[in-house]
């Protein structure tokens, strides 16, 4: 019969994701960025509880924690606090509010949200990067970005040789939306 850890907070402790979900992160090596190749293997255990697995890579010799280009990288803070964090920030929760919710210090919580802010934009810019061709819409509270002073009379224009600026400028010129100032 197996047994199951229990952590000190006598929850039953979560099994650690198989390696095939992480990657060398040594751009020199040769299987950098490529899941299930089987050139990982946990060297050592390290952390609180020896929680957090240390992983070699067996292309380069590097040693990596599994923490590694996360948000977990460089914080003592367990894996549901930062969650928790980064939830009360999606939910609109000012920094101060959080901090108050997740009782960590607000510095922390600026650390984090600068961390999951910059990966989130850089995600944001690769799935932009994918796009075939432009979007068709953007979101309302950008459209203030598109409107102009100089823009044509969309009356002059048919509806298939719009351009998204132009009917922001109509929308703009009719009242339906106000000019950002």
């Amino acid at each position: 019969m197996s047994e199951t850890k229990i952590t000190k907070e006598g929850k039953p402790a979560s099994e650690p994701p198989p390696l095939s979900f992480f990657v060398c992160p040594n751009p020199d090596c040769a299987d950098f960025n490529r899941f299930g190749d089987d050139n990982l293997s946990v060297a050592e255990r390290m952390g609180k509880d020896k929680a957090i697995r240390r992983l070699y890579c067996k292309t380069c010799h590097t040693r990596f924690s599994e923490r590694k280009g996360s948000l977990l990288e460089y914080t003592k803070l367990p894996e549901e606090d930062v969650v928790r964090i980064i939830k009360c920030l999606g939910h609109g929760c000012s920094m101060e509010a959080t901090a108050d919710i997740c009782e960590v210090d607000p510095r922390t919580v600026q650390r984090l949200l600068e961390r999951a802010g910059q990966r989130a934009e850089n995600f944001h810019n690769l799935q932009m990067e994918k796009l075939a061709e432009p979007l068709e819409a953007v979101e309302m509270d950008e459209l203030h970005g598109r409107a102009s002073d100089d823009a044509v009379s969309s009356k002059a224009l048919s509806d298939s040789k719009k351009t998204l600026r132009d009917r922001v400028a109509h929308w703009v010129e009719s009242g339906f939306m106000r000019r950002w100032p």
